[in-house]
């Protein structure tokens, strides 16, 4: 059984590294120019979700636009309230990792990897480098997803393992914890993801229990830009709440939903896995879409909430 969890710990590194990888990979192909475009594109709330969406797409972490968004408001670059579109467009876009790794793509994994390298060590321009170490990253996503799903029937015979899938498919609220604790320890929303898409291949997880382990991963996510933020400016710090508190609000209620909202994503997909995929974009969509309008309230109450009356 050691032997398991030691597979189980090379996987999830494997996860994180291309995770790491592909970042790289994309960051080195916008460059600084990333920056400026988030700074010349956020002047209204819906220029900077946009903004928070794309951006977050390209760097494939929710994680890393938060700590960058901290960063440019702690530096004066960003406003506060210019931060607010940017969190909520951030959680859409880093659901495309999710998606990304439902895809089937079988033995077109080890060329992606071969390529990926081949660039990656003799690509002369920037460009090819980064599509390099993008193909590279997506490779070691699409390994540790496989073997996710591999180790997750014989990890299910260890009492302890099996214990807690018992009490996640019992309890939402152990699920929601489960997933928010994780996420907190490997700094990566997407990995605990892949964790519970590896479980509920093998059904050994129902889907209404990955749905509780997808919200509390929104919550766990949050603490990467909450430590970002130690030392920084008044509103970095604010920053930083903002992303807790519209995340704590929209898991707390869907957590009352979460059986009506696993009959509604069964409906897109048949694979439990891909249903979890989807049910995080929904998720993310439907939070965000829904507080867009209400950003200079949000503005105003994360003041308020945390003892500052008016902005001076």
């Amino acid at each position: 059984m050691g032997r398991l969890f030691i597979l189980f710990i090379i996987h999830l590194g494997m996860f994180l590294l291309g995770m790491l990888m592909m970042k790289s990979g994309l960051y080195v192909l916008s460059g600084d120019r990333l920056k400026r475009w988030i700074l010349h594109f956020t002047k209204t709330p819906v220029q900077s979700f946009l903004t928070g969406t794309i951006a977050t797409a390209l760097l494939q972490s929710s994680s890393a636009m938060m700590v960058l968004t901290v960063g440019l408001v702690a530096t004066g670059y960003l406003t506060f309230q210019q931060s607010i579109g940017i969190i909520l467009g951030s959680n859409i876009g880093s659901t495309i990792t999710t998606e990304l790794i439902t895809l089937d793509l079988g033995t077109s994994i080890i060329p992606m990897l071969l390529a990926g390298a081949f660039l990656v060590f003799f690509a002369r321009h920037r460009i090819g480098y980064s599509i390099g170490m993008t193909l590279v990253g997506l490779a070691c996503l699409f390994f540790a997803m496989e073997g996710f799903s591999g180790l997750a029937k014989p990890l299910s015979t260890n009492p302890l393992v099996h214990e807690w899938l018992q009490r996640t498919n019992r309890s939402h609220a152990f699920g929601v914890l489960v997933g928010t604790v994780l996420t907190a320890l490997i700094q990566s929303s997407a990995a605990t993801i892949g964790i519970a898409m590896g479980f509920l291949h093998e059904r050994l997880l129902t889907l209404p229990a990955g749905i509780a382990i997808l919200l509390g991963a929104n919550i766990g996510t949050c603490v990467t830009a909450l430590l970002a933020s130690i030392g920084a400016s008044r509103e970095a710090k604010f920053t930083a709440y903002t992303h807790l508190w519209l995340n704590v609000a929209g898991v707390g209620v869907f957590s009352f939903l979460i059986a009506p909202f696993a009959h509604i994503v069964r409906l897109f997909a048949s694979s439990p896995d891909v249903q979890l995929a989807h049910a995080s974009v929904l998720f993310n969509v439907i939070c965000s879409v829904v507080a867009l309008p209400f950003t200079r309230w949000m503005e105003w109450w994360i003041y308020r909430i945390h003892g500052i009356n008016n902005r001076s």
